[in-house]
C-alpha cells in the first residue's frame, strides 16, 4: 500500500497565516500537522507516500524534506491549482500505479491513528472505503448514506437536506479500480473533479464501496478556533519533561515538557503546557494549554490556551488568552485605552495591545 496526502489549497480560512506559510504547516502542540499526519501514514507500516503540493513546495520541503526522520520516502506532486481531490489522484497516477493506497487530507487530525480502519481494508478490500464521523450539521461536508453493515448506498457533496449525519472526514482507502472511476466522471458545478463523485460512480457500477465510522477524535484545522481546541486536546495527552533550565524561582505545575536550551526564569507555568527548544520565559504566568515555539521570547506576560510559533516575542501583555502568534511576531505593550485578550497575529507581524 502507497499513501497520497494531500497538502495544496490556499488556507483563505487560515488568514493572515495562509498567507505566509501552508496551512498544514501550523502547529499543533509543537509539531506541524502535516508532520502528525505522516506519523500516522507511517504507523501503518506505509513506506512510499505521495505529498501533493501548490506554491508551497519549497516550504514543506523544508520542515519535512524527503520524509527519512518518519521512516518513510517522500515524492512531491506538484499540482498547479486547486482543481479537486480526483484530480489529485489522477495526477498522482503515474505515482500510485496499480498499488492500493490510502488518501489523507493534510490538514486533518485523528490523533488516535487509523490502524484499525486500515486493517479492516486490507482484510476486506473494497474498491473504495470512506472513513467517516458523525457531525451535528452535514451540509458542509460530503455525506455518506449507508446500510446497516457499512455498505454505501449513496454519497453526496455538500447536500442541502442530508439524509445522513455521516460526514467525510478526509480519510480514504481505494484499490486501482478508482483510477477508472476518475476518468469517468466530469468537473462539478465548482469546477473541480469531485472524489464524492468517482466513489459513487463505483457505486453505482456496482463495486464494493464500504464506510467505517472512526468513533476516536477528529478535527479538520481549517480555522484558527479548530486549531486551538486540537492543541488542546493533544497537550492534554503530554509527558512531563525537563530538558531545559528551570531557576528557583520557578514553579512548573502539572504536565509541563521544557525543551533542551529553554530557559525558564521567575515564571509560574501551569500545565499543560510546551515550551519549545531555546525558547526563555522570563517573569510570566503560562498556562494551562500553551504551546510556545522553538527560539522564543516571553516577558512580563499572562497567556493561557494558546499557540506561539517559533522565534515571536511578547512583553508586558498579562492577559493573553486564545490567541495565535505568528512566527517572529513581536507583541509589546501599548499606551491606547482597549484592552486586547484574544490575538491573531500573522508572521513577522509587530503589535502593540494595551496592557
Amino acid at each position: 500500500m502507497k499513501a497520497l496526502v494531500l497538502s495544496g489549497g490556499t488556507g483563505t480560512r487560515l488568514r493572515p497565516f495562509s498567507y505566509s506559510m501552508p496551512k498544514q504547516l501550523i502547529p499543533v502542540a509543537n509539531k506541524p500537522v502535516l508532520e502528525h499526519v505522516l506519523e500516522n501514514i507511517a504507523e501503518l507500516g506505509v513506506t512510499e507516500i505521495g505529498v501533493i503540493v501548490g506554491d508551497w513546495l519549497t516550504e514543506i520541503d523544508r520542515v519535512v524534506g524527503d520524509g527519512s526522520r518518519f521512516g518513510v520516502r517522500i515524492t512531491y506532486i506538484r499540482q498547479d491549482a486547486p482543481r479537486g481531490l480526483a484530480h489529485c489522484v489522477a495526477l498522482a497516477r503515474p505515482f500510485l500505479g496499480d498499488d492500493d493506497f490510502v488518501m489523507y487530507l493534510g490538514d486533518n487530525m485523528l490523533p488516535e491513528g487509523i490502524g484499525a480502519v486500515a486493517e479492516e481494508f486490507r482484510a476486506t478490500r473494497p474498491a473504495a472505503q470512506v472513513v467517516v464521523h458523525k457531525v451535528p450539521d452535514p451540509r458542509a461536508f460530503g455525506v455518506a448514506e449507508t446500510a446497516a453493515d457499512g455498505t454505501v448506498l449513496r454519497l453526496v457533496e455538500k447536500p442541502a437536506h442530508p439524509r445522513s449525519d455521516l460526514a467525510l472526514i478526509g480519510v480514504y482507502f481505494f484499490t486501482p479500480a478508482v483510477h477508472e472511476a476518475v476518468a469517468a466522471i466530469e468537473p462539478s458545478a465548482r469546477g473541480e473533479l469531485e472524489i464524492t463523485d468517482a466513489i459513487q460512480w463505483l457505486v453505482e457500477q456496482g463495486a464494493r464501496v464500504r464506510a467505517s465510522e472512526y468513533a476516536g477524535y477528529w478535527k479538520d484545522t481549517g480555522r484558527t478556533e479548530d486549531v486551538l481546541e486540537c492543541n488542546r486536546r493533544l497537550l492534554d495527552a503530554l509527558e512531563p519533561r525537563v530538558a531545559g533550565e528551570v531557576d528557583d524561582a520557578s514553579e512548573l505545575i502539572g504536565r509541563v515538557v521544557v525543551e533542551a536550551g529553554a530557559r525558564v526564569v521567575r515564571s509560574r507555568i501551569e500545565g499543560p503546557v510546551v515550551i519549545g527548544a531555546d525558547t526563555v520565559v522570563e517573569n510570566s504566568h503560562i498556562g494551562p494549554y500553551v504551546s510556545l515555539g522553538r527560539g522564543c521570547l516571553l516577558r512580563a506576560t499572562g497567556m493561557s490556551d494558546s499557540i506561539v510559533m517559533d522565534g515571536a516575542s511578547i512583553s508586558g501583555i498579562p492577559g493573553l488568552r486564545g490567541s495565535l502568534i505568528g512566527r517572529s511576531a513581536v507583541v509589546g505593550p501599548s499606551e491606547h485605552v482597549a484592552s486586547h485578550h484574544r490575538l491573531v497575529v500573522g508572521d513577522h507581524t509587530r503589535v502593540e495591545v494595551a496592557a
